[in-house]
C-alpha cells in the first residue's frame, strides 16, 4: 500500500513539474514577445518621431538682407547650430536632442521690401502657349460607326503647337485646318509636359460630312480673383495659387494675358459642402485693362500694372513678414466684399514652416462677424486676399475647407515673391 502511495506521489510530482516547465516556457515566450514588441515600439517611435521633427524644420529659411540675426522656434528637442558659409550662401545644421543630425537648412537672402496690399477684385483673361486639349473622345462617323481618330495619339492636357510644320494661331485656325484636310495625313506638333512631340493622325468624316479628330480644345481662360500686392515698380501678384483648367486639373501654360477691372455684383454665401463664390462683371475691352499678365504658376498670377491699376490701390505700403515671424493668434485679411477693400479679423491657427503644398503653409479661421454674415467665410474669388499681422504683409488667402468654409489656408508672402 505504501508503494502505491509513493507511485501516485511520484506521478503527481511529475505532473506538477511538467506544468511548472510549461508555465516557465510560456513565461519565457511571453517575455520574449514583450521585449520584441517594446523594441519594435521604440524603433517605430524613434523613426516616426524623427520624421515628425524633420518635417517641422523647413528646408529653406529666408532672411531679410541686412538683418543681422533671426529667431526661429523649431520646437522642443530641436536645436539649430551656427550658420556656415557655402558656395551659394549660407546653411545651418539643425540637430535633434542637441547631437542627432536632423536637417541642413538652406539660408537664402530676400530683399527687405515693402508692398502695397491691394485686396481688390480683378478679372483675369489669359491666352495659352498653344491650344489646350481638354478631352479626347469619339464620334459617329459618316458610315454610322464610332470613330476616335486621335485616341492613343493625343492626350488630355497636351498643348497643340502646329500642324504639318506650320504654327497654329488659335483654336479656330486649327479647326479650319482639320476640316480642310480631306482625310489626308496630318503631322501634329504638340507639347506634353516639358517634351515636344510630333505624331501623325488622320481626321475622319462625321455624320454631317465634316472632318474631325474628336478632341475638345481651349486656347484661353477667364476668371475672377483678388490682387494681393503691388510693389514699388508696379509689379503685382494675385491669387496665391495657379489658374488651372477645370477639365484637365492642370496649371494653365500662359503666354500672356490681361488684368481687368471688375465689379462684384453678387455673393453666394458659403456653407458646409458649398464654399460659395463672388460673382463679378468683367468687360473685355482695352479701357478696362489695368495690367498685363506674364506668368501663371503654383504660387499665383504675376505681371505688371498700368497707371489705372496703380491708381485703384488705396492702402499704404507695408513691410513683408517672413514665415518665422508669423505668430499664432490674431491677424487680418484685406479684401473687398462691398464697395471698397476692408480689414477683417481672422485667427492664425497653425503655421507649417515646411510644407510641400506651397500655398497651404498658413491655416486660418475667419472670426470677423461682418465677413461671416456677408460671405459665410472664405468664398471663391477671395483667393489672393492679403493676410496682415503686426503691421506686416505675411501672406495671402488661397484655399477654403469645403466642409468648414470659415476655415482655410494661405501662402507665405515670401513664397509669392520668389516666383
Amino acid at each position: 500500500m505504501e508503494n502505491g502511495v509513493l507511485e501516485r506521489a511520484r506521478a503527481e510530482g511529475v505532473v506538477i513539474m511538467e506544468c511548472y516547465k510549461r508555465r516557465r516556457r510560456k513565461l519565457r515566450i511571453y517575455r520574449f514577445c514583450l521585449c520584441v514588441a517594446i523594441f519594435i515600439s521604440l524603433i517605430s517611435f524613434g523613426f516616426f518621431g524623427y520624421r515628425y521633427f524633420y518635417n517641422k524644420v523647413p528646408g529653406i529659411l529666408r532672411v531679410k538682407a541686412g538683418q543681422e540675426s533671426t529667431t526661429v522656434d523649431f520646437g522642443l528637442f530641436v536645436t539649430p547650430q551656427a550658420p556656415t558659409a557655402t558656395a551659394n550662401g549660407y546653411s545651418m545644421q539643425v540637430n535633434l536632442l542637441g547631437f542627432v543630425p536632423l536637417k541642413e537648412v538652406d539660408i537664402q537672402l530676400i530683399d527687405d521690401t515693402e508692398l502695397i496690399p491691394c485686396g481688390i477684385p480683378v478679372g483675369l483673361y489669359v491666352e495659352f502657349k498653344g491650344i489646350l486639349v481638354t478631352k479626347v473622345g469619339e464620334f459617329t462617323g459618316a458610315d454610322g460607326k464610332t470613330v476616335a481618330p486621335a485616341k492613343g495619339i493625343i492626350k488630355e492636357g497636351d498643348y497643340i503647337l502646329g500642324v504639318n510644320g506650320y504654327e497654329i494661331g488659335d483654336k479656330n485656325d486649327f479647326v479650319e485646318t482639320i476640316s480642310e484636310s480631306d482625310g489626308k495625313e496630318l503631322v501634329l506638333t504638340f507639347r506634353r509636359g516639358d517634351e515636344v512631340l510630333t505624331k501623325t493622325v488622320y481626321a475622319a468624316l462625321d455624320e454631317k460630312g465634316e472632318y474631325k479628330l474628336g478632341i475638345w480644345l481651349r486656347d484661353n481662360a477667364q476668371g475672377i480673383g483678388t490682387m494681393t500686392y503691388i510693389d514699388s515698380e508696379g509689379n503685382f501678384g494675385a491669387l496665391g495659387h495657379a489658374l488651372g483648367d477645370i477639365d484637365t486639373s492642370t496649371t494653365l501654360d500662359v503666354e500672356d494675358g490681361a488684368l481687368l477691372k471688375t465689379k462684384i455684383i453678387d455673393i453666394q454665401k458659403g456653407k458646409k459642402g458649398d464654399p460659395g463664390e463672388l460673382t463679378g462683371v468683367v468687360t473685355y475691352q482695352d479701357s478696362y485693362v489695368i495690367g498685363d499678365v506674364d506668368y501663371n504658376g503654383n504660387t499665383g498670377i504675376f505681371g505688371s500694372c498700368n497707371t489705372k491699376g496703380y491708381g485703384m490701390v488705396q492702402a499704404d505700403p507695408l513691410p513683408i513678414g517672413l514665415k518665422q515671424e508669423i505668430q499664432l493668434g490674431a491677424a487680418q485679411i484685406y479684401c473687398t466684399v462691398e464697395d471698397e477693400p476692408e480689414y477683417f479679423d481672422i485667427q492664425i491657427t497653425n503655421v507649417e514652416l515646411e510644407n510641400d503644398r506651397v500655398n497651404r503653409g498658413i491655416e486660418i479661421t475667419i472670426t470677423d462677424p461682418k465677413l461671416l454674415e456677408i460671405t459665410g467665410g472664405i468664398v471663391q474669388g477671395l483667393s489672393g486676399s492679403p493676410i496682415i499681422q503686426n503691421g506686416k504683409i505675411i501672406g495671402a488667402v488661397t484655399h477654403v475647407l469645403i466642409d468648414d468654409p470659415d476655415k482655410g489656408f494661405g501662402i507665405f508672402i515670401e513664397t509669392m515673391l520668389t516666383h
